[in-house]
């Protein structure tokens, strides 16, 4: 299968950048190259390093970006301070994050990601380590039930997790079917009638599986402080606690004196390290959402060092 994958607010993205021809640019979610073609074609005597951790979209952005003044290496967007430093690279002057699963990843049925297609039980997205059907068929009902609910944010997440394990006691469960069935029986009728209930524990488990929170903790210190001076860091999510956590550490980044409100005066001496290019998200507009149903949920914020 041609591996797809449109770029999502690919313009805005670009001008967030704000690419000079003789700059160092980080895509730290190559994928398919989308974005990085994008940043590659815009540099002269400028770098543009491009990372994955899938080895799928390694191989594909290596033969997209051939002709092009670009690195892709094979790593995970977490170790961006390792990528740079064994290249010699002091700073970047922009990074991109492309958070989440890709198209590709949704649309191959055979790397387990999807509810819609049968295949086994995988999502992960390095093709290493703990894959879906480890978590489901080892993972204990209180963990299961945590997960399903802080990163699915399913409120039947209790009664999922006991029906997986029952089942589980019969038999391992082991196809996306099998476990796509057993959510839906674990949810009121009406719930399976306005949508499918899938998405949320699908969700839930994917980023379990690929410790996708804990690489974006991560990568967001990592990353802001990899910047030159004047450099900015934009960052796409796709649903509201990635979103929540990029916030966060932004406006931390832009926090300035830390005194209580009742001293006449700074003492601390900490002044802000950041400012937010844009004090809302960007999201997509009429023609892209009209083109691209990945971009329904897309917010880009951008924030530049100071």
């Amino acid at each position: 299968m041609e591996f797809v994958h449109i770029p999502v607010l690919l313009s805005e993205c670009m001008e967030g950048l704000n690419i000079k021809p003789d700059g160092v640019y980080v895509d730290g979610t190559t994928g398919g190259a989308g974005h990085s073609r994008e940043i590659a074609k815009r540099l002269t005597t400028g770098r543009l390093i491009a990372i994955d951790r899938d080895p799928e979209a390694v191989a594909v952005a290596a033969e997209r970006l051939k002709d092009f003044n670009a690195e892709v290496v094979h790593r995970n967007y977490s170790e961006i301070d390792e990528v740079l430093s064994e290249r010699g690279i002091s700073g970047a002057d922009g990074i991109l994050l492309d958070l989440g699963v890709s198209s590709h990843q949704l649309d191959q049925a055979e790397r387990g990601f999807s509810y819609h297609s049968d295949a086994l039980l995988d999502m992960r997205m390095s093709k290493e380590g703990m894959s879906a059907k480890d978590v489901v068929n080892t993972y204990s009902f209180e963990e299961l039930s945590r997960i399903i609910f802080e990163y699915g944010e399913e409120k039947f997440a209790r009664n999922i997790a006991l029906n997986i394990v029952r089942q589980r006691e019969i038999k391992p469960i082991e196809t996306t079917l099998e476990l796509a069935e057993i959510v839906k029986s674990s949810v009121p009728q009406k719930v399976r009638r306005e949508k499918n209930p899938c998405k949320k524990t699908f969700q839930a488990i994917r980023i379990e599986v690929n410790s996708e929170f804990t690489h974006l903790g991560t990568a967001l210190d990592k990353a802001f402080d990899c910047l030159n001076k004047g450099g900015r860091l934009c960052i796409i999510t796709f649903h509201s606690l990635e979103d929540r956590m990029v916030k966060q550490k932004f406006a931390e980044f832009c926090k300035g004196c830390i005194c209580p409100p009742e001293f006449p005066v700074c003492v601390c001496g900490k002044t802000p390290r950041g400012r937010l290019v844009n004090k809302k998200p960007i999201e997509a507009g009429k023609e892209e959402l009209e083109a691209n149903l990945r971009s329904r949920s897309a917010k880009l914020r951008i924030i530049e060092k100071l």
